[in-house]
């Protein structure tokens, strides 16, 4: 299992949702896991029901057989000072340049200085160590920005190693694209079993293969229980509205008389079987063009009431059960 996992996805895929309970599946049987958040939003503080995430690395959650989730919310402008610090030495003086506002000014105007500093850290949580030697966390998740720019955002270290040819620049975006390029990384996709997320999922997926960049898997979110399989939508459809109307009866839904209440039930019971059946032709469509990728492919159920800790915790068994972690 690669040590970087990272979790991109369309808008509205849950894709924090999958970071997090990645996260718990990972940190299973006394691992370590740092789950990274770089866009801002502290959806990992609410998804764990915590307070919001400082530029510090806290421990947020205990997983099932002792392991620990730990979290950071990376900051672009405490991250350049400490890049700043770590390369240039400038102490004192770079907390100067960030009450100037020279810090805020430098990640606005280069905002491919921003992913470079995001991307960084993260790699440098991958690489750290601790004094007996061993790596401070066995794996990192980063709840990555969307499919649309998840290949630029990765890749951004690529183009300021080649405009910066010489010095620690140049050197910091090379050892952070030696990370994300090799085994140590992979890029997981979240997606809906809908037309536009899968759509953007190929091409997202297209953009990584065309960058080198390690695709890892397909996760398929928010899937709804099969109520019906194809031979009961078949049956349905075929079914006479009398037939129909005296299974209702025979349910007890409704007296048997011409008119009565079974017979009031067939057709809005049918026209509801109609839109299932729509919804479930194209799910199964939409799955069949996910399976033609050659990923793995996995699926996590909907919580009709909304997700909670629980539900986390719940999505974190799943994923381990299908072998993610």
């Amino acid at each position: 299992m690669s040590r970087l996992q990272v979790v991109s996805g369309k808008g509205g895929t849950g894709k924090t949702t999958v970071a997090a309970a990645l996260a718990l599946a990972l940190a299973t049987e006394g691992k370590r896991t740092l789950l990274v958040e770089v866009e801002g939003r502290q959806g990992i503080a609410q998804l764990f029901e915590t307070e919001a995430l400082p530029y510090e690395e806290r421990k947020i959650a205990v997983a099932p057989g002792g392991g620990e989730v730990y979290a950071l919310a990376i900051d672009p402008e405490l991250a350049l000072l400490d890049y700043l610090q770590m390369f240039y030495k400038l102490g004192s003086a770079g907390r100067a340049l960030k009450k100037l506002g020279a810090i805020d000014f430098a990640t606005t105007i280069a905002p491919g200085l921003r992913d470079v500093l995001l991307t960084g850290k993260a790699c440098e949580a991958v690489r750290r160590k601790d004094k007996s030697g061993r790596f401070a966390y066995d794996y990192v998740v980063m709840d990555a920005p969307p499919t649309g720019r998840i290949t630029r955002f990765l890749n951004v270290n690529d183009e300021v190693a080649g405009l910066a040819k010489i010095g620690p620049i140049h050197n910091q975006a090379q050892a952070v694209m030696r990370v994300l390029k090799s085994p140590e990384t992979a890029v997981h996709l979240v997606t809906l079993l809908e037309e536009m997320p899968v759509q953007e999922t190929v091409d997202g997926i297209a953009e990584l293969r065309s960058a080198r960049l390690p695709v890892g898997r397909i996760i398929v979110n928010m899937v709804r229980p099969e109520v019906l399989d194809a031979a009961d939508l078949e049956l349905v459809r075929t079914a006479p509205r009398s037939t129909v109307a005296r299974s209702l009866s025979s349910a007890g839904l409704g007296g048997a008389r011409r008119g009565g209440r079974a017979e009031q039930l067939v057709d809005p019971l049918l026209a509801q079987a109609e839109e299932y059946a729509e919804r479930y032709a194209l799910e199964h469509e939409q799955r069949a063009v996910l399976t033609e990728l050659g990923l793995p492919l996995h699926e996590l159920p909907l919580f009709a009431e909304g997700m909670d800790l629980a539900g986390l915790y719940e999505l974190a068994r799943e994923l381990r059960e299908q072998g993610v972690s």
